[in-house]
């Protein structure tokens, strides 16, 4: 790039999040990353500055209406207005639906819905003054399929998939793109740690016979914000292998 930008990626401690932010390091971006803790921020924080010095992480709690407001202030204030954010952040909180307690329900659709809301406020605000600026909701599969024991979790998915494409219509004059990667199983320590039996069941749904990768899902990411895709907005790309084609 002729000039370095800024990219901001929420929950990038592990997994998927650490992926994405490591691979917009590699493409040239000045990547802060987020957590919801100091341990956190300092992991990702030295995991990035191995790669590159200017790169840096913060405390984000995007479930929490104000620290995210006083999070986001200190960003555009230390370190201007984004050029890319990428709302990976999110929870879960599991159980079938007549055992899911009021608090669990409102918990992941604070978090995994609110919580982007309240990120992309502040962000597409600063974006319109500077007329460009490309945001990723990192969504999933189980937005589009359902699962049981996960009606929390897919209502705020398919939820956040709607969002972005109204979104998107609204900012695209602008020079704005509001995109989604819905990913499909993927392999985290998550799915690490479940039983081989189950690995099986899952993995005979998939055409691909595989888990995906997180590299897999930071590619798709990187395209979306990269200039090859400016042309691209309101869209949910599926990163499955298969397992839902449409």
């Amino acid at each position: 790039m002729s000039e370095q930008k800024l990219a901001l990626v929420t929950g990038a401690t592990r997994g998927i999040g650490r992926a994405i932010a490591e691979r917009l390091a590699q493409q040239g971006y000045r990547v802060v990353g987020t957590a919801t803790s100091d341990s956190g921020a300092d992991s990702i924080r030295a995991a990035l500055q191995a790669l590159s010095p200017e790169h840096d992480a913060m405390v984000l709690n995007i479930g929490d209406a104000e620290q995210t407001e006083t999070a986001l202030k200190h960003l555009l204030s230390d370190f201007g207005t984004p050029a890319v954010v990428v709302n990976n952040a999110g929870i879960t909180r599991d159980n079938l639906f007549l055992r899911l307690s009021e608090d669990d329900w409102q918990a992941v659709i604070n978090t995994n819905l609110n919580g982007v809301f309240r990120v992309c406020k502040a962000m597409v605000k600063a974006m319109l003054k500077q007329k460009h600026g490309a945001i990723i909701n990192i969504s999933s599969i189980i937005g589009t399929t359902g699962n049981a024991g996960q009606t929390n979790y897919a209502a705020a998915k398919a939820g956040l998939e709607g969002f972005s494409r109204s979104l998107a219509q609204e900012v695209a004059s602008r020079n704005i793109t509001i995109n989604c990667v819905a990913p499909g199983f993927i392999q985290t320590d998550m799915t690490d740690v479940l039983p081989e039996t189950q690995k099986e069941a899952i993995l005979a749904t998939i055409p691909s016979k595989r888990f995906g990768q997180v590299a897999e899902i930071a590619g798709a990411v990187a395209f979306l914000a990269s200039d090859d895709a400016k042309y691209i907005t309101g869209q949910t790309i599926h990163v499955n292998g298969g397992m839902n084609m449409g």
